[in-house]
């Protein structure tokens, strides 16, 4: 086979027409196009990769989300994850240059030939050795964290942290500082939390009424976790705080509040159609704001002789809330899956049938008990049927009203 170097192109040969030459020297013509625009894309594609290295560090830099100031002690988390980014920055520098370099250097050339080498034993060991030593930098940090992160102090106090569609309560032991058994066969509407009441350790815990926690300063804690239904996630991304609800377990971890304010509680594990809206709020206060807001709390106790019954209002607020209504419900004007009901109480709503209807008190239960009868244009039909009995349709509809009359007495 000729070749087309530049010491080889073909010539008239004895024996060789005029036209065999010439057809060899548009090959070679060609073949050296071919060639020159082969570099030119390497040279193209080399550039390319050092410009993502340069564009993917500045975008770091300079990039507008940055993680929130850190509110607890785990800063050390922080830490953890600025070492992996350094780690994989490396990796990810010396991996895309390299393979800049190869595009370029070994690029395709007229005369070029590769070189066949099914293994490199030296090379292996050192892509072994190098590898393994990254992935235990990566781990290391982390797993070090972790143990502290799943064993407290002596001496923290706790609280426990109940996840179910689309909501979270709370419960803080009593005076005894014990908390009492609980069990999944024992809740229902009137016991959510499904303590014992033959447990005299759980007679004085107290159930934390809304989804607001309140957290003493600088005192360590221990969040205990538990899911009445499905996988969830407690997390407070200002704590670096972030653990599963598992379903049969408690789950737990620890954290110190060192800031004060009031922070978001988030479900990070995906639960179901209303997981956007499964969140909550913990405040961070001073001995004297987290007493007196104590105060105003009921014990376990309370709730078996009575006292929690405040009202058709407060009964229908409670039960919205441990059915997971206000997951798809906003209460305040907000953007919500389903109709609002900050002033749905005698609103007239749009059908899809193009009919107007009256949001009173027989719509409302109908809504509630066979959500598929008349539907609100603009919403979708996702809403399941609530079988509850007539006392608790008139709370939920006695609370929707106090939500219109609470609007309209300020309007």
């Amino acid at each position: 086979m000729e070749s087309c170097g530049a010491h080889n192109f073909p010539s008239i040969k004895k024996g060789k027409s005029k036209n065999t030459v010439l057809l060899k020297l548009a090959k070679c013509r060609d073949q050296t196009f071919v060639h020159h625009n082969r570099g030119s894309t390497s040279m193209a594609f080399a550039v390319i990769l050092v410009a993502i290295v340069i564009v993917s560090f500045l975008f770091h830099f300079l990039s507008p989300w940055q993680a929130t100031p850190v509110a607890s002690n785990w800063g050390s988390i922080d830490t953890t994850i600025t070492i992996t980014l350094v780690i994989t920055a490396i990796f990810f520098v010396a991996i895309v240059l390299f393979m800049a370099y190869c595009v370029y250097t070994f690029r395709a050339r007229p005369d070029g030939r590769s070189e066949y080498q099914p293994e490199n034993k030296k090379l292996e060991w050192w892509l072994i050795g190098i590898t393994s030593g990254a992935i235990c930098l990566l781990l290391a940090p982390g797993l070090w964290v972790y143990n502290d992160f799943v064993h407290p102090p002596e001496g923290a106090a706790e609280f426990e942290a109940i996840g179910e569609q689309w909501r979270w309560s709370y419960r803080l032991p009593g005076n005894d500082k014990e908390f009492g058994k609980s069990s999944v066969l024992l809740m229902d509407d009137a016991n959510p939390y499904g303590l014992d009441p033959r447990d005299p350790l759980g007679q004085d815990d107290i159930l934390v009424s809304g989804n607001q926690m309140h957290l003493l300063i600088d005192q360590p804690i221990v969040a205990l976790l538990r899911s009445k239904d499905v996988l969830h996630d407690f997390y407070v991304p200002e704590f670096r705080a972030k653990m599963d609800l598992i379903p049969g377990q408690i789950t737990y971890f620890w954290f110190t509040p060192e800031v004060a304010g009031t922070f978001d509680i988030l479900c990070a594990e995906y639960c179901g159609i209303g997981h956007y809206n499964m969140r909550g709020q913990v405040v961070v206060e001073d001995s004297h704001s987290y007493n007196q807001w104590l105060a105003t709390q009921i014990t376990f106790a309370d709730s078996l002789t009575g006292g929690t019954v405040e009202g058709l209002v407060e009964q229908g607020e409670r039960l919205a809330a441990s059915r997971g209504c206000l997951a798809c419900h906003s209460i305040d004007g907000g953007p919500s899956l389903g109709p609002g009901w900050q002033d749905a109480f005698g609103r007239s709503e749009l059908l899809t049938d193009g009919t107007q209807v009256i949001a009173d008190a027989e719509y409302l239960k109908e809504s509630i008990v066979n959500p598929s009868a008349k539907l609100v244009e603009g919403y979708p039909p996702i809403m399941v049927a609530y079988p509850l009995s007539s006392e608790q349709l008139d709370s939920l509809v006695a609370y929707i009203q106090s939500l219109t009359s609470a609007t309209s007495s300020k309007e």
